[in-house]
Parts: C-alpha cells; structure tokens; sequence
C-alpha cells in the first residue's frame, strides 16, 4: 500500500478527513522550507504538497506566482527540490508527500531520471497541471508504474463527458478545483462543492479532496465535511511572504488542520 493509500485509510478508519497543505520549495529560502516541512506533521498535515518552482506558472495566482519567483531568484532548481525531500525523509518515512509542478522541468531533466531520482528521494505523488489525460504516455503512465501516484486536478467545468477521460490513470486522490479560476482567488460555497464531489465519486473509488479558495479554519472546515479532505495553499504562502516565523506558521497550519479534522 502507498504512502497516500495508506494515510486516506487510517483517516477512514478514524472518520477523519484530510488535510494537505502547499508550500513552496525554497521560499522564502532552502532551510525555511525544510523547517515548515519538518514541522507540517507535528501540525496535523496529513499530506505535504510541494511545489516545484517554475517560471510560467499558469495555474498559480499571484501569491505562488511570487513564492516560485523568490525561490527561482534564491537558486531554487527541481534537483534541490528533491534534496528537500530527501532530508524530510530522513525523519519522517510515513508522510505521503506530493510533487506539484509542471512539465518543463521534468522534460529538461529526463523523465526517466527523474522518475528515478523521484522516487529515491521519497516522493509519492505527482500534480502536473500542464499535462492533460491525453498526454498521459509522456509521465502519467510512466509514473504509475514506477510506484508515484499521479494526482489530476477536476473542476466545475470537467463535466460528464470529460470525466471518463480524466478518470482512467489517476490514483492517489482526486484533487477538485472549488473555483473556475486561479490559486488564491475567490470562494465556493460547500452546498456547490458537496455536489459535485457527489457527482465525481459516482464514477471513482479514489478520495476526492477539495482545494482553491480555502483560507480560514471555517473553510477547511465547510470543505472537509463535503469531501475526503481539503487543501490549503496561498493562505500558508501568503504568511511565509509576510515574513512570519516558522513557528508563527506552523501555528496558523495547526489551526487550519484542526479545522479540517474536526468536518
């Protein structure tokens, strides 16, 4: 059983959903990225998404379009991001953790490398936004038979005729956008969400997690009790851009994790 398998299943057991917090590797710099990492499980993050720099981040908003920008400019590169996850490893074997990032570099590193080094360095999943289903031959499949889940993103607009396209190589989870939109920007009601995250798991056993627009405890919260967990991303960014302590942020995390866990 996978790392993602495994914590979706003790959570089941428990009645818990999960709660998966983004950061970015190497912002504000290397060893604040590994010290928030180090610190997520003790703050109840069931999974860490890590995001791997990229300079035409489309997805991303504003927030994570600056924290890739800040970790480019300190030296930031995929090779250390996996270092990163290297040394997280070195304490923590039980942590699932989630590569999110886009094809360019991986493309540039080699795809058979990486799937290699990826994999050494404890890595149990992938979110590649740029890569659709029909491209699935160039990682997607590569991946799952390496070991690595590969996460595709659904969201309101993946209606009944792109979902069986979407469906067939995803494991892992499923990860619902809540908005049509960018990281960080605007909101969706739970009533919506809890609809169509009924309407995804009429067609797949996998866990169905909700993120985009997810800011406050209460929002974790809302999202949490309509779906297999929630994630949080621009919210944690947006601190470490303030300059807040690890510590500081490692607090605001717990209150967001608690929200999550008490759906």
């Amino acid at each position: 059983m996978t790392r993602i398998a495994a914590k979706f299943a003790d959570l089941k057991s428990q009645g818990k959903s999960a709660f998966v917090s983004y950061i970015m590797a190497g912002d504000p710099d290397y060893d604040t990225t590994l010290a928030v990492m180090n610190g997520l499980p003790g703050a109840g993050v069931d999974i860490i998404e890590l995001g791997a720099p990229f300079t035409d981040p489309m997805a991303d908003g504003p927030t994570i379009q600056l924290a890739g920008q800040r970790a480019l400019d300190g030296g930031m590169t995929l090779k250390k991001t996996l270092q990163l996850v290297t040394e997280f490893r070195k304490t923590d074997d039980t942590t699932p953790i989630v590569l999110m990032g886009y094809y360019n570099p991986i493309y540039s590193h080699g795809v058979d490398a990486f799937l290699v080094d990826a994999k050494a360095a404890g890595v149990d999943g992938f979110i590649v936004v740029d890569l659709p289903p029909e491209e699935d031959s160039e990682l997607c499949i590569p991946a799952g038979k390496a070991g690595i889940d590969f996460i595709r993103l659904t969201t309101p607009t993946t209606d009944e005729r792109r979902l069986p396209t979407v469906l067939p190589n995803t494991s892992g989870f499923i990860y619902y956008v809540a908005i049509t939109g960018i990281t960080g920007s605007g909101s969706a009601s739970p009533e919506t969400v809890g609809r169509e995250v009924a309407r995804i798991k009429q067609s797949t056993d996998l866990p169905v997690c909700v993120g985009f627009g997810i800011k406050t405890p209460q929002d974790a919260a809302a999202m949490a009790a309509v779906a297999d967990g929630a994630v949080v991303g621009s919210a944690i960014v947006q601190k470490l851009a303030d300059g807040d302590s690890v510590e500081t942020v490692l607090d605001f995390v717990k209150e967001l994790a608690d929200g999550a866990h008490s759906a």
